[in-house]
């Protein structure tokens, strides 16, 4: 059985400062799984971008997606305040939502 979720408009690193990948999505945990696990194909799988390190609701799917393009078309230091507003240290907040903590793989 599906169930639906609000859409979330979400923002993955390397690690801190490292590559972003944003996107959007109707269930951040199953696809916070998908990417963790290497099931999605692409530039998330070929960078190793698994860190949640930002997300908000988007409101209805058509606003989350007009959303998510917007954030895309900023140039990288927004993206940055954005993510820093409210994780300045830019924790994994997978971990808040159940996930285990993944292995370092960079010091920074």
């Amino acid at each position: 059985m599906q169930r639906d979720f609000d859409p979330t408009i979400y923002i993955l690193a390397s690690h801190k400062n490292g590559t972003l990948y944003i996107g959007v999505t109707s269930n951040l945990l199953q696809r916070l799984y998908q990417h963790r696990s290497g099931l999605i194909e692409g530039f998330s799988k070929d960078y190793g971008i698994q860190r949640l390190v930002w997300f908000e609701g988007g409101g209805s799917r058509e606003e989350a997606i007009r959303r998510e393009k917007q954030i895309k078309k900023w140039n990288r230091q927004w993206k940055i305040n954005l993510i820093e507003q409210a994780n300045p240290d830019w924790r994994d907040l997978a971990v808040d939502l159940g996930f285990e903590p993944l292995e370092s793989r960079r010091v920074d």
